[in-house]
């Protein structure tokens, strides 16, 4: 699957590049510096958005200032979606999205989304890092000319209900969870026999409140900060998915650097992302410590269980077969 802009879109896309996306040097001769824009969907307080800005010190620091980065958080420079085709069109110079956001492009990261693909935090960050996750960098590149500098931890997903608690695979059976508009999503909830309801994230907490669904997913910080837990008082500990976030650069800005300045700012990404793993893994602790305390029960499973429910799945994506095996055969 690929994904073609019109040439309108691209028009479009370098109209608004002059106004607000593209990078900029600042200065002359050896004092030249080179300014580019990081996009983020999310808001300056998250773990994700909060590694934009680390990544961005980092540079600035490691470079002496010659490169500067200036991170626009809260979509202000448009939507994931938007912002990956900027990068691709070389006038935004760098974005922060959601992995999924990549399958449209490189059909391999499908398996990101794919249920219990990861045993645990260590396996799919030696995934991520190692030899597959490099692999899959190379297939963005080739088929979109953007660089996937490092991956970002978005949290385990899980089930939360309103009025049922979930504690085995028969207790979803006939619930309305709502899931992300993804074909391997509704798949696993449809294995569950659970109906799958895709839904704006805006709308969830008013289709919880209100019973128009029954529960959701996400991850403790999400299912906290969203205030869903005010609604859906039962979490259920499964850990389906691992979230992934990436930082993407253009073509463009990475040509704009020399060779040196280029390792730098890949270094400094990786840097931020593993500073991020760790603001993330405290800020799940705290989410969870809080929705403990205003009233959620936490429910543990038999995550075994849930992931022999789920094989059929699999079948529906033989072609990531290979893929699939060498990500368990990670340790």
């Amino acid at each position: 699957m690929k994904k073609v802009m019109t040439m309108t879109a691209i028009a479009m896309m370098a109209v608004g590049a002059v106004f607000a996306s593209g990078s900029k040097e600042e200065g002359t001769g050896a004092a030249k510096q080179i300014v580019f824009k990081l996009a983020d969907n999310s808001p300056l307080s998250t773990p994700l958005c909060e590694a934009n800005v680390k990544f961005s010190e980092y540079v600035e620091e490691a470079t002496n200032g010659a490169v500067k980065i200036e991170v626009y958080p809260d979509a202000q420079l448009g939507n994931e979606n938007e912002t990956i085709e900027q990068v691709k069109a070389g006038v935004l110079d760098l974005t922060r999205v959601n992995i999924i956001q990549l399958v449209q492009y490189v059909d391999n990261y499908q398996v990101f989304n794919l249920p219990y693909m990861f045993r645990d935090d260590a396996q799919r960050w030696a995934v991520t890092d190692g030899p597959i996750g490099q692999s899959l960098n190379q297939e963005l590149f080739d088929a979109t000319s953007i660089h996937n500098l490092a991956y970002l931890d978005s949290g385990w997903r899980c089930f939360y209900t309103t009025k049922k608690a979930v504690k085995s695979v028969a207790d979803l059976k006939g619930l309305k969870i709502r899931v992300m508009n993804s074909a391997s999503n509704i798949a696993m909830i449809k294995a569950f026999g659970a109906v799958a309801t895709p839904m704006a994230y805006a709308d969830v907490f008013s289709a919880l409140q209100t019973g128009v669904i029954d529960g959701a997913e996400n991850d403790y910080v999400s299912y906290d900060t969203s205030g869903h837990s005010e609604v859906a008082k039962n979490y259920t500990v499964d850990r389906h998915t691992a979230g992934f976030g990436v930082i993407l650069m253009s073509d463009k800005a990475k040509n704009k650097l020399t060779a040196e300045q280029y390792q730098i700012v890949m270094d400094c990404a990786q840097r931020a992302a593993e500073w991020q793993r760790g603001a993330m893994l405290e800020q799940e602790n705290a989410s969870k410590a809080k929705v403990i305390a205003s009233g959620s029960t936490i429910n543990e499973v038999n995550v075994e269980e849930f992931q022999n429910v789920v094989q059929p799945v699999y079948e529906q994506y033989s072609e990531l077969k290979p893929l699939i095996e060498k990500i368990y055969a990670t340790k």
